[in-house]
C-alpha cells in the first residue's frame, strides 16, 4: 500500500478531528474537511449471496458520510466479475475494476482495505492474503474450519497490526451490549444454562440451483477455490453450495452456532468450551448433502482449571422444521435473559415458597426490557441492510480510520472458531472433542481433530 494510504500523519488528523467535534462539526462536514485524498477505498473479496444482499447495502448506508469507496472486485468465476461490474458501478457511481483473483486485487495499490466474504473454508484464508497484503478488512464468519486455518489467521493479523472485523454482528446490537454489561456487573447471578436454537424449515437454504447450472468450470479457478483443501473432482455444487459440503464448510455449526456462541464467550470472557460432544444427522433432505441438517450439541463450559465451577450450553439446530425465529436464552437462579425477546425475567428463579423450605432467602431478577429499542435478528438470505449489521459494518469503517479495535476483533472470530471446530470434531468422530491450550488444537479421542 503507498505511503498516503498508510495513515500517516494520523496524529495531525486526530487533532483535527477533535477541533472538528468541538465547533460542532458532523461525520460528514469531517469527511468532506479531510477531502478526497482521505477516502478508504475498498475492494471486494467474492461477490457472494451474503455480500449483495446484506453487506453492500449495509456498506452504501454509510460509505458518503464516512467518506469509503468501493473501486474494485475479486472474484474467480468470470460471471460474478461480469455481475459485480455492473451492478457496483451503477450503486457507486463510477467504473468498477475487476481483478481474476485476489493477487491481482492486491496489484492494485490504492485498494486499502477489504470486505472478505466467500466460501466458509476460505475466510480465514483470505484474511491472511489481505493482511499480509497491508490492507485491513471486514471478513465474514465463521472465521476458519480448521485450527490451523484459525491460528495462522490469528497469528497474521496480530503480527500486521490490522484492522480486522468479524461479521459477528451481534456484538454491534445494543440489546446485546446491554446483556454483556448486565451479566459483567454480577445482577445476574451465574450463569447456571444457556439454551441455543436455531430451526427452519426451507428446502432452498444454501441451494443455488440456478446458479449451479450456469457455472462451467472454463469460466473460474477450481483449483485456486480448492486453496488447502485436498485435491478433488471439479464439482459446481461443492462450488456453489460449499455450506452443504465437508470440507468446505461445518454447515450448522459454522453457519448459525458461531453467531450464538460468540456471545458466550463475549458475556463470561471464556475463549472456549471445555468439551463438546454432539450428535446428528442428514434425517430429512436427501439431496446429496454432506452436513447434517440436524444436530444437537452439548458444551461444558467453565475455568478450565476449576471443574467444581462451571454452567452447560445446548445448541440445536434442524433445518426441515421451524420459523427461522432463533432463540438465546441465559439461566441463572434468579431467572432468565431471553435475547430473543429482549428481556430479563424472574422467569424460573427462587421463589420464596421453595427458597423458605430450606432455609434460604428467595432470588428472582427483575422484569424488564434490555432496553428500550431492540434490533431484530434478522435470519432468511438476502434480506438487506438490517440493523445489526449496519452498525457492524459503521463499527469497522469507524474503527478503519480511527485505528482502534472493532466490535469483534480476530480473537472473537478464533474462539468461535473453536467451539465451531469442537463441536464438528465430536459430530465426526464420535468422541468427546475437548481443546488443548497448549497447543491449541482440538483434540477427539486422544490425537488432534483433522479432517
Amino acid at each position: 500500500m503507498p505511503n498516503r494510504r498508510k495513515f500517516i500523519g494520523q496524529g495531525v488528523k486526530a487533532a483535527a478531528a477533535t477541533y472538528a467535534g468541538a465547533m460542532g462539526f458532523s461525520a460528514a462536514s469531517y469527511a468532506r474537511i479531510l477531502g478526497a485524498n482521505d477516502r478508504v477505498n475498498v475492494g471486494i473479496v467474492g461477490f457472494s449471496d451474503r455480500f449483495r444482499g446484506a453487506l453492500l447495502p449495509s456498506f452504501l448506508a454509510h460509505h458518503k458520510e464516512m467518506n469509503f469507496d468501493i473501486i474494485a472486485v475479486s472474484d474467480i468465476w468470470s460471471l460474478r466479475r461480469e455481475e459485480a461490474k455492473a451492478q457496483l458501478s451503477a450503486k457507486v457511481g463510477h467504473d468498477i475494476r475487476t481483478a481474476v483473483n485476489n493477487d491481482a486485487l492486491y496489484a492494485m495499490k490504492d485498494v486499502d482495505a477489504v470486505i472478505i466474504s466467500t466460501a466458509d473454508f476460505q475466510h480465514a484464508l483470505h484474511c491472511i492474503e489481505a493482511v499480509k497484503a497491508g490492507r485491513d478488512a471486514y471478513v465474514e464468519k465463521p472465521f476458519a474450519e480448521t485450527m490451523a486455518d484459525n491460528r495462522a489467521a490469528l497469528k497474521a493479523v496480530r503480527e500486521t497490526k490490522r484492522i480486522v472485523q468479524v461479521g459477528s454482528q451481534r456484538r454491534s446490537g445494543p440489546n446485546y451490549m446491554e446483556a454483556d454489561r448486565f451479566i459483567k456487573s454480577g445482577a445476574f447471578g451465574d450463569i447456571t444454562m444457556v439454551e441455543l436454537t436455531w430451526n427452519v424449515n426451507q428446502p432452498g437454504r444454501w441451494r443455488r440451483v440456478d446458479a449451479v447450472k450456469k457455472l462451467r468450470q472454463e469460466d473460474t479457478d477450481w483449483k485456486r477455490f480448492l486453496m488447502n483443501r485436498p485435491a478433488d473432482s471439479w464439482d459446481p455444487r461443492k462450488y456453489l453450495e460449499f455450506r452443504l459440503f465437508w470440507p468446505y464448510s461445518s454447515g450448522l455449526p459454522g453457519q448459525w452456532m458461531c453467531h450464538q456462541i460468540d456471545t458466550v464467550h463475549w458475556f463470561t470472557g471464556l475463549g472456549h468450551p471445555r468439551s463438546v460432544v454432539a450428535n446428528g444427522g442428514v434425517y430429512f433432505w436427501k439431496d446429496g448433502r454432506r452436513n447434517w441438517d440436524t444436530i444437537t450439541a452439548v458444551m461444558d463450559y467453565g475455568p478450565s482449571n476449576d471443574m467444581s465451577k462451571g454452567f452447560q450450553v445446548v445448541f440445536t439446530s434442524r433445518m426441515h422444521n421451524g420459523e427461522d425465529k432463533p432463540s438465546e436464552i441465559y439461566y441463572s437462579n434468579g431467572g432468565e435473559l431471553n435475547l430473543i425477546t429482549n428481556r430479563i425475567s424472574p422467569r424460573g428463579g427462587l421463589t420464596k415458597r421453595f427458597a423458605d423450605a430450606m432455609g434460604m432467602q428467595p432470588n428472582l431478577l427483575p422484569d424488564k426490557a434490555l432496553v428500550e429499542n431492540p434490533v431484530e435478528v434478522v435470519t432468511a438470505a438476502n434480506t438487506g441492510a438490517d440493523d445489526l449489521t449496519l452498525a457492524h459494518m459503521r463499527n469497522w469503517m469507524e474503527c478503519v480510520r480511527s485505528r482502534k479495535q472493532p466490535n469483534a476483533p480476530v480473537e472473537a472470530g478464533y474462539a468461535h472458531a473453536i467451539a465451531s471446530i469442537m463441536t464438528n470434531a465430536a459430530a465426526r468422530s464420535g468422541q468427546r472433542a475437548t481443546f488443548d491450550e497448549k497447543t491449541q488444537e482440538v483434540m477427539a479421542g486422544g490425537k488432534p481433530f483433522q479432517y
